[in-house]
């Protein structure tokens, strides 16, 4: 079991969008070995590829029972209108904001066997795809928030003791 450590804001891996993964070969298969048992961590409900430091298209959760990982996703489809969700992030330690998520999300990918792979969902779950596919295009959730609650955010990130 690899539980690895999680990176924090400021490192540039977690703003940079992540490369397609073209090639399933043995380390793609231990990355998501690794995502998976870092997932598992409890009160972790999602694990982007850059979050430990890997620049590749990715991601594992572990919701409501739910527990997987999913290469190259995608959002496919979304409704219903943004609402106001309180989220954090393992990346932004001991932070929760109001974040526009939509109550419904579907992404589509493929497993590590090349097989095509489609995940749906509705609350903390869509919440939990948007999250987490927002890391792979270098996106962290506190640039979804509104300007005034961002600014707020942001003082909080340079107060911390690990930033």
């Amino acid at each position: 079991m690899t539980v690895r450590d999680i990176r924090f804001y400021g490192d540039p891996v977690l703003r940079t969008p992540c490369a397609e993964i073209e090639t399933i070969d043995e380390g793609v298969r231990a990355l998501v070995d690794d995502l998976i048992d870092t997932v598992k961590v409890p009160g972790r409900a999602g694990v982007a590829a850059p979050q430990i430091g890997v620049g590749l298209r990715a991601f594992s959760y572990n919701v409501d029972g739910r527990i997987g990982a999913i290469l190259n996703p995608r959002i496919v489809e979304v409704r219903g209108e943004k609402q106001p969700t309180g989220e954090g992030c393992l990346s932004v330690p001991n932070l929760w904001h109001d974040t526009p998520r939509h109550p419904y999300a579907r992404v589509e990918g493929i497993d590590v066997d090349g097989n095509p792979v489609t995940l749906e969902g509705e609350g903390v779950f869509a919440q939990m795809l948007q999250h987490e596919t927002d890391h792979l295009d270098g996106i962290v959730y506190l640039h979804r928030l509104d300007k005034p609650e961002r600014a707020v955010a942001m003082r909080q990130v340079r107060e911390s003791d690990w930033f």
